[in-house]
């Protein structure tokens, strides 16, 4: 497999023996101990689906359980494999994802638009792009929206091709991703044109990253002309919809002015914003 695995961390646990001090003088403890020895992952890179069993710790004076020391690292984040759709609020919301990015001029716009109507996106980001551009990946986390991991090649037949593949072309994403963001979260993965198989589906989850759909798609990848592109995502749009829009991959110049045109729309129907299941 191309993913390094790093170790789980171990814990051993010593005990001080008591010891006379002084004559006349009651027995003295010396309290275990006990030490980290092993070296933290990243949250999501030392994820595993088997259970872990933790070793039993020594016992402090009077059989008394010894805490272990706070290490300071999060817990892995368990998610679902099933493809997200919808937003985790519900009802009359909407989830903004944008695709292909970060894009030195299309990606600065999106989020200037996306911070005068005060909407949070989700941002399906390409390896290489955003290691890139990393000023604009910490900026989107900065601002509050969130990352998602699309591939590094943007291969849509990678459902095609090999296991080793697939777990190449995710886990070598989410790795540029992290670096570029200074280890923010990912919380998805969306597979290029929606080429998800059982395994890409598997090893997303396996590393903490919801694989992410959609419902609306208005084609602005295919750049039929903004007043298209805003037709079809009108009419698409319903209750808890995630939306698919583009702000990388090429001139976005068509993607960006009908969603100019779209989100005071949406406000207008009374829609809010959210995020996408996770």
């Amino acid at each position: 497999m191309h993913s390094k695995r790093v170790g789980r961390p171990s814990v051993v646990a010593t005990a001080a023996a008591a010891g006379t001090v002084a004559v006349g003088l009651l027995t003295a403890f010396v309290q275990a101990s006990t030490q980290d020895s092993g070296a933290r992952a990243h949250p999501g890179w030392d994820q595993s689906l088997r259970a872990t069993r933790v070793p039993q710790q020594a016992a402090a004076p009077h059989g008394k359980p010894k805490a272990a020391p706070h290490s300071g690292a999060r817990a892995p984040r368990k998610v679902s494999r099933g493809i997200s759709h919808h937003t985790e609020k519900g009802g009359r919301t909407v989830a903004l994802t944008l695709d292909d990015g970060p894009h030195p001029e299309w990606t600065p716009k999106t989020l200037d638009l996306l911070r005068e109507y005060h909407v949070k996106a989700t941002f399906c980001l390409i390896g290489p792009n955003a290691e890139r551009y990393p000023q604009l990946v910490k900026r989107i986390v900065a601002e509050g929206h969130r990352l998602c991991d699309h591939s590094v090649d943007h291969d849509t037949g990678m459902d095609h091709e090999s296991v080793a593949y697939q777990e190449r072309q995710i886990l070598d994403a989410k790795k540029m991703i992290d670096k570029a963001s200074g280890g923010a979260p990912v919380y998805y993965y969306r597979a290029p044109g929606g080429a998800f198989t059982p395994d890409s589906r598997r090893i997303a989850a396996g590393h903490g990253m919801r694989p992410l759909g959609w419902v609306v798609d208005p084609g602005d990848w295919q750049r039929p002309g903004a007043d298209v592109i805003l037709r079809h995502a009108e009419e698409q749009t319903g209750d808890g919809a995630v939306i698919l829009f583009h702000d990388g991959g090429g001139d976005r110049s068509e993607s960006y002015e009908a969603l100019r045109r779209f989100l005071p729309w949406l406000k207008g129907q009374g829609y809010g914003f959210g995020f996408p299941k996770a």
